[in-house]
């Protein structure tokens, strides 16, 4: 199974040129917007797109910026009704491959959704089930392409620690998600291995634009082949 992982579209989704896949995985951020009025418009946009694109799958993970899926709770039944696994930390199954999704990042600013303190993230991260291959987060794992500038002008790591260690203890062979675009000469997007004594683990940052300009497509995606997990 060939998996197209997307992530931080930010609008800019019809700019992406689609493979032939079998499964889209989308981690969050298709939208722009705080305000609800503006957010409902730009996630109705999003979501036609998505729903009408030739690939067999489709699962969706919201994302921070995706303020209508935690303001409005129908909105996880009309993704649903267009054929979209919408996963809100829970599991799904695409030929064998078991997948576990979850929207929520460290609490950051005020007015964005599905933010959580960090010392509390662990609580969230046990409940990923011990036999998931595949997690979909729409934050990174601490030391894992989520390098950004702080405040100060700072380089600074910002994933999730607690995210970070969940992977490393579960049997989790695959880490998708997004969050930490590219930064002028900062690169996040793309393949990640890593090497253990028992397994391989295989992260991908999916986003797709350039930090500060949300137009500017810095990369397609990523594409994996499950099967080689």
């Amino acid at each position: 199974m060939k998996i197209w992982h997307i992530s931080d579209t930010h609008m800019a989704h019809q700019k992406l040129q689609v493979p032939k896949v079998d499964t889209v995985i989308h981690s969050g951020d298709a939208t722009n917007s705080r305000d609800s009025h503006r957010n409902t418009s730009e996630f109705t946009i999003f979501l036609e797109w998505f729903s009408n694109l030739q690939i067999k799958n489709k699962i969706f993970v919201a994302g921070n910026h995706d303020v209508v899926t935690q303001r409005f709770r129908y909105w996880p039944e009309k993704i649903s009704e267009l054929g979209i696994t919408y996963l809100e930390n829970n599991s799904t199954e695409i030929d064998g491959i078991k997948m576990w999704g979850s929207p929520y990042t460290p609490s950051f600013g005020e007015g964005w959704a599905w933010n959580i303190p960090r010392n509390k993230s662990s609580l969230l991260w046990s409940n990923i089930p011990d036999d998931t291959d595949i997690v979909i987060t729409h934050g990174p794992p601490a030391g894992i392409l989520d390098t950004t500038f702080d405040r100060d002008q700072l380089l600074k790591k910002c994933g999730d620690a607690s995210l970070a260690y969940a992977i490393l203890i579960k049997k989790v062979r695959a880490h998708f998600f997004g969050h930490v675009h590219n930064s002028g000469r900062i690169v996040n997007s793309g393949v990640f291995k890593r090497y253990l004594r028992d397994k391989t683990i295989t992260y991908s940052n999916g986003s797709v634009v350039m930090d500060g300009n949300k137009d500017y497509l810095v990369s397609n995606g990523n594409i994996i082949d499950a099967n080689s997990l």
